[in-house]
């Protein structure tokens, strides 16, 4: 488990818009340092897990500041997040895997014990090449690269030196607490409107929505300090809720892809049958938890907005 030091989301702001997101740049590039010895090991999940929500936050805030920022201006260190979390990502899929998805079912299907212990050890297997991956891309000349032009951006506010429009620049200069009312209320809005059917929406719909969730996590979290304490903690708490059953969804949908890169050049009877009763477990287990969406919608769309 992590400490509290390094689950530290938010960041005190600054009087204006640009110094609290140089802030921000800088907060979340020390949280992605903090677990890269742990990625870099392979012995705690958390190590990868957490490297990846702060490259995730740190493309979040170039996404909620790009009123400010515009996205032809911030898009070449924006690729270059990308890069680093999606090397993270086959890494990620199968720790999930493996802790939570053949672990639920390991023990629970009788007679099929051989295949549960051959597909784990394929599983495993794979989970080394892929954190070979993880330990190639933290060592890479690119990726040190990466995270010098982060801070260097952040501390000269390179965004300047581009040719930036004048009302970028005023809204930049100006208040904070105004720049953050209006982006929460836009990315809450945005999503209260996409998931007006989130019983009826099938999985690629409920795939955005826990995408548009995250980036109204994200921003919630970076702007926290600026309104009352109790009452966003008390919207976050409600959004992570709904945030934690899309996120458990999208798991057990990325099973199927997953298992059939895992079968591949596989002929083995024990392990394709028991990979057959894994997939029916999880179709189960999404349909259990799609059923209490429902009510964790009405929670979170009902919640207090402190920021208006």
């Amino acid at each position: 488990m992590a400490d509290d030091k390094k689950r530290s989301k938010s960041v005190e702001p600054a009087p204006t818009t640009e110094e609290t997101f140089a802030r921000i740049l800088v907060k979340n590039l020390d949280y992605v340092e903090q677990w890269e010895a742990a990625s870099h090991k392979g012995e705690d999940i958390e190590g990868v897990h957490q490297m990846r929500v702060g490259l995730r936050r740190l493309r979040s805030a170039l996404s909620v500041f790009r009123r400010a920022i515009p996205r032809e201006i911030s898009a070449a260190i924006g690729e270059e997040m990308r890069w680093a979390a999606s090397a993270l990502g086959p890494a990620r899929d199968l720790d999930v895997f493996l802790t939570e998805g053949l672990a639920a079912v390991e023990g629970k299907a009788p007679g099929m014990e051989a295949g549960t212990a051959k597909l784990r050890a394929i599983a495993e297997s794979q989970r080394e090449e892929a954190y070979k991956a993880v330990r190639e891309m933290i060592d890479s000349d690119r990726y040190k690269t990466f995270k010098a032009e982060v801070r260097r951006w952040a501390a000269e506010k390179g965004w300047r030196t581009a040719e930036l429009p004048p009302e970028c620049a005023k809204m930049l200069d100006g208040d904070i607490n105004r720049f953050a009312a209006k982006v929460l209320t836009k990315q809450v809005n945005r999503t209260l409107a996409d998931g007006l059917h989130i019983a009826q929406m099938p999985a690629e719909e409920l795939h955005q929505l826990r995408i548009d969730c995250k980036k109204v996590r994200y921003a919630t979290e970076f702007f926290t300090p600026l309104f009352n304490a109790k009452a966003m903690g008390e919207f976050v708490l409600r959004l992570k809720d709904l945030q934690g059953l899309l996120g458990t969804l999208n798991d057990v949908t990325v099973t199927h892809g997953l298992m059939v890169r895992l079968l591949e050049g596989v002929d083995d009877r024990d392990t394709i049958q028991f990979s057959g009763v894994l997939i029916g477990w999880r179709v189960r287990q999404y349909e259990e938890i799609k059923g209490q969406l429902g009510v964790r919608w009405q929670s979170f769309a009902q919640a207090i907005h402190p920021w208006v």
